[in-house]
């Protein structure tokens, strides 16, 4: 009852909902300013200037880009269950951002800089983001079309075939934290990472993970090289983007759990603890981040059938003989 009260209490809402407020502009700031560095990353590495004529630098650039999806004419097809489709994209955007609610950037003496703190940390966010696939799917079967239908189908059957693979190359490291709490996986890895005694998990999430946000080279989810582009075939204006801004954010998301779990969270290198912990931690989402834009100006988009076979055919054997040896080493000299 004492626990209830006190969750209840009027100081204790404001503050997290002033944290909300907080963390929900960084996101979007973030968000914005990734999409724009992206493109210049992709710019430099193309041999090309990238977007420099919206303000000084381009740095407007993300700015200019809303206003254009804002100001354009917004469509609904006739056929199109009217209030499914326009719900479609607030589902991905809110699963998208629900998974920062609990993700911790740093710590200090007076706690953890989180808007929540949840024991079971790691279990929460993998149900928080399983459900984004729900966007995905319901507004391609929503359009009332039969190729945005089969885009979502299609993207359906990837997310769940790489999800299952992603989600064993969790469990080495909660074997080896003995928690699944994420601060306490972060406190688990203050003398070692545990990229080292989990590489094949940490590169198995790695590429899971770009899949999991239909990123380049499994971008088979957008296709925007056929004739028709997928489940957001018949979005446009605002809607449109909305599907955008999810994958952005949950690139944020993931390379944040990468750090988390198998990068040391906001534990210095070296113990270089001059440097504030979540400076850490944001130079290791800024370098996964650029691991996703590299691969982005350098692989082809994968043929369906092969991108479906590397999932269990290459992928789930690894990740389930990762896992019994990650066990069997811990159960014999842990």
């Amino acid at each position: 009852m004492d626990v209830v009260t006190n969750v209840l209490t009027a100081p204790y809402w404001p503050f997290v909902l002033l944290k909300s407020g907080i963390l929900a502009f960084v996101v979007i700031t973030t968000f914005a300013y990734a999409m724009l560095f992206e493109r210049k990353v992709l710019g430099w590495m193309q041999l090309r200037p990238g977007p420099n004529r919206v303000g000084p630098w381009g740095m407007l650039q993300p700015a200019a880009d809303a206003a254009k999806l804002i100001l354009k004419e917004d469509l609904t097809p006739k056929s199109a269950d009217p209030l499914i489709y326009r719900l479609a994209p607030f589902i991905s955007l809110l699963t998208a951002f629900a998974a920062f609610a609990i993700i911790p950037f740093g710590e200090s003496k007076d706690g953890l800089w989180a808007v929540g703190n949840v024991n079971a940390g790691i279990l929460l966010l993998m149900a928080i983001t399983s459900i984004g696939i729900y966007g995905i799917t319901l507004g391609g079967w929503a359009s009332g079309s039969k190729y945005p239908l089969l885009g979502s189908v299609r993207s359906t059957a990837q997310m769940i075939s790489y999800e299952l693979a992603m989600t064993m190359s969790f469990v080495g490291v909660l074997i080896l934290a003995g928690t699944t709490s994420l601060d306490g996986i972060v406190h688990a890895q203050a003398h070692w990472w545990f990229v080292g005694p989990q590489i094949v998990g940490f590169l198995l999430y790695a590429i899971t993970a770009v899949a999991e946000t239909n990123r380049t080279p499994f971008d088979l989810v957008e296709a925007e090289t056929e004739l028709v582009a997928g489940f957001h075939t018949e979005y446009s204006g605002l809607r449109f983007g909305l599907f955008f801004i999810a994958e952005y954010v949950n690139m944020l998301t993931v390379s944040c759990i990468a750090t988390l779990l198998f990068l040391g969270g906001w534990n210095a290198p070296f113990h270089l603890t001059a440097v504030p912990g979540i400076v850490w931690f944001l130079l290791k989402v800024g370098a996964f981040m650029f691991f996703y834009m590299w691969l982005r100006a350098t692989l082809p988009r994968f043929r369906y059938d092969r991108l479906m076979a590397f999932g269990w055919k290459v992928l789930l054997p690894v990740a389930t003989l990762n896992l019994i040896l990650t066990a069997v080493v811990v159960a014999i000299w842990g």
